[in-house]
């Protein structure tokens, strides 16, 4: 895997919640590229629990937004936001175990 290097992390006004490594209360995601996937890892701390030591379903669903927006930046070679999210969770995800969203383009 190749990590991909940040290129907003020097922008002033640049304070993702995602994927800023500066904002105090964010996620910090860094990002890599596997072939056509673009993966993250990610370890939940206890801030980040919805139900006791059970990870909030927000914060489930920003990791699979902020990986998707990686594939349009880096794949697609351009710039979107998110316009609809619609998430069905099969079961609850514990805080105790770090998260692997990856994502790729749908050809």
């Amino acid at each position: 895997m190749k990590k991909i290097i940040n290129p907003w992390r020097n922008h002033p006004e640049y304070n993702c919640f995602g994927c800023c490594p500066e904002n105090p209360i964010g996620l910090h995601m860094e990002f890599y590229e596997d072939g056509d996937y673009i993966v993250s890892t990610w370890h939940p701390e206890k801030n980040y629990q919805g139900w006791v030591n059970t990870m909030h379903g927000g914060i489930l669903s920003t990791l699979i937004d902020e990986v998707c927006g990686w594939v349009v930046t880096r794949k697609l070679q351009t710039s979107g936001y998110t316009v609809q999210l619609n998430v069905k969770f099969k079961k609850s995800s514990g805080r105790d175990s770090s998260r692997q969203p990856a994502a790729h383009r749908h050809h």
